[in-house]
C-alpha cells in the first residue's frame, strides 16, 4: 500500500496539496501498528455500501471483505461520508486511539487517491466522492496543524 499510496499522491500532483497528503501518509506509517484485540471490521464503509432511510443509517451491505483486524479500517466512513461538523462527535463515541485514528486518516486519503483517477470516467459519483474524500482528510489535517 506504501507504494501504491505515494505513486498516487504524485500522480495527483497539480490537484491536491501533495506535501501535506505526504504528511499525513508518512505520520500515518509511522505509528505504531493495531496492538489491540482484533475486532470485526466490515473494511469498506463507503458512501455506496451504506443504506439510508429518512436520513438515518438503516443498512450495512457488502461484506465481502469483512473480518477479523484493526478497528482503523472502518473509520475511513469519518472522512468519505461524515461532514466535518461532526466528524468529533463520530470519533468520541469510537472511543479509539490518536494513533487508530490517524491511520484510519491515512486509509481513506489513500483509498480515495486510488478512486480519484481510476472512476474518473467510469463512475462520476465515485470520483466525486474521492474528491471530497480528499478534501475532508486535508482540512482535518490543516486543523490539526493550527491547534
Amino acid at each position: 500500500m506504501q507504494d501504491f499510496t505515494l505513486g498516487a499522491i504524485e500522480d495527483a500532483r497539480g490537484m491536491i496539496d501533495t506535501d501535506a497528503a505526504t504528511t499525513i501518509w508518512d505520520q500515518a506509517v509511522h505509528l505504531a501498528a493495531w496492538n489491540g484485540p482484533q475486532v470485526w471490521i466490515h473494511t469498506d464503509l463507503m458512501p455506496g455500501n451504506l443504506i439510508t432511510r429518512n436520513a438515518r443509517l438503516a443498512a450495512v451491505i457488502d461484506f465481502g471483505s469483512a473480518g477479523l483486524g484493526d478497528p482503523s479500517r472502518d473509520l475511513i466512513v469519518a472522512w468519505m461520508v461524515l461532514p466535518a461538523s461532526v466528524r468529533p462527535a463520530f470519533r468520541r463515541a469510537t472511543g479509539v486511539d490518536d494513533a487508530t485514528w490517524l491511520r484510519g486518516r491515512a486509509r481513506a486519503l489513500s483509498l480515495a487517491l486510488g478512486h480519484l483517477h481510476y472512476y474518473k470516467e467510469l463512475n462520476p459519483v465515485m470520483h466525486d466522492n474521492a474528491a471530497y474524500t480528499i478534501r475532508e482528510v486535508l482540512g482535518d489535517y490543516y486543523a490539526s496543524q493550527k491547534r
